[in-house]
């Protein structure tokens, strides 16, 4: 199975912002036994590089860990360089799409309106994350589904456990999830890390009973 295929059937990518070397091992493995194996860290997180490496090397092919928000194509080739498999940006940059393919990496562009998720994917992006998603909700996604059937898309932005299900029936392959799944501002202790894992199972059946599984 490709790392595309991977992350359409992992359904969620956890959002991870402002990690720490302290804590994002346990992040991630609280995560992966929620049912959440696809990761993007984001990029303007303190040590990020070190932090990809580390999930990257421990937890090996039991998650998929990207790069997230990564605005440059040099950036993009840090984080690839670190271990990072897929590159996430919140907008169209034809140099890190072209740093993504150049390695052999997924790209994950950001795009909002119709002419911009086809410029996106004209490049060489492999999927388009629709941010923010929240401004105009899954009536969106499902528009954007008549024309543009053959691109991928994955509504990032204000997505919670309760609207999750209505993007994934509105045709997104995927549904990236910030702070309602994963808030780094907290203590993670064992009870906290247990709370992770709980939230991160109730967005995974949120998505399965969406698709009628």
């Amino acid at each position: 199975m490709s790392l595309i295929e991977q992350i359409k059937e992992n359904s969620i990518v956890a959002v991870i912002r402002g990690a720490s070397p302290d804590n994002i091992s346990a992040i991630a493995r609280a995560l992966k036994n929620g049912g959440v194996k696809t990761l993007e860290i984001t990029v303007e997180t303190p040590k990020v590089l070190a932090l990809i490496e580390r999930v990257s090397e421990e937890l090996g092919d039991e998650v998929i860990v990207g790069a997230g928000t990564v605005l440059d194509g040099e950036t993009a080739r840090a984080a690839i360089m670190a271990g990072a498999k897929f590159i996430f940006s919140p907008t169209v940059n034809t140099e890190t799409i072209k740093m993504s393919k150049r390695y052999g990496v997924t790209n994950i562009s950001g795009a909002l309106t119709p002419t911009e998720i086809l410029t996106a994917y004209e490049h060489g992006a492999d999927i388009i994350k629709v941010f923010p998603a929240n401004v105009f909700g899954p009536s969106y996604i499902k528009d954007l589904k008549g024309p543009l059937s053959h691109i991928p898309l994955m509504p990032t932005g204000g997505l919670d456990v309760h609207n999750v299900g209505d993007y994934i029936k509105a045709g997104a392959v995927a549904a990236g999830i910030g702070s309602s799944l994963v808030n780094t501002k907290v203590e993670f202790t064992p009870e906290a890390l247990k709370e992770l894992e709980n939230r991160a199972a109730q967005f995974v059946k949120a998505v399965k009973e969406a698709r009628g599984q």
